[in-house]
């Protein structure tokens, strides 16, 4: 088989995967283990722990855009971008998707509309921390 033919066959496997979200979920799960495991595998600094349905409940509640603008930006003892500056808001939101997936949640991956929510909210968040200062 021709490297033209073997590169064509695998854009086409890696689109059909992303497609399905597979692409996304995998990313989301990396970046959680990459990132995120560090404080809430263990609950650092009262992190809601991975897979603790009562902790999480109250968090997952305030909606998707919210909670994830919130936390992109810091909030509580959580740095922002969870310590990792050159996060992007689409891999945060999808580690945190991952999160809240396997604590009682059932959010999906973040299209554009979903995105432009977040950003929304963070422009949003960013403005009244500055308030308070």
């Amino acid at each position: 088989m021709s490297l033209k033919k073997e590169i064509h066959i695998f854009g086409f496997a890696l689109a059909l995967l992303s497609a399905s979200g597979l692409v996304h979920a995998q990313s989301g799960e990396s970046t959680y283990k990459q990132v995120c495991a560090s404080c809430h595998g263990a609950g650092v600094l009262n992190a809601p722990k991975f897979g603790d349905k009562a902790k999480w409940a109250p968090l997952i509640a305030e909606g998707q855009p919210t909670l994830t603008a919130h936390a992109y930006v810091g909030v509580r003892a959580m740095p922002p971008k969870g310590g990792n500056p050159n996060l992007s808001i689409e891999a945060f939101s999808d580690a945190l998707v991952y999160m809240v997936n396997n604590s009682g949640g059932n959010w999906k991956s973040p299209d554009a509309k979903m995105i432009a929510a977040i950003n929304k909210e963070v422009e949003s968040r960013k403005a009244g921390l500055n308030k308070k200062q």
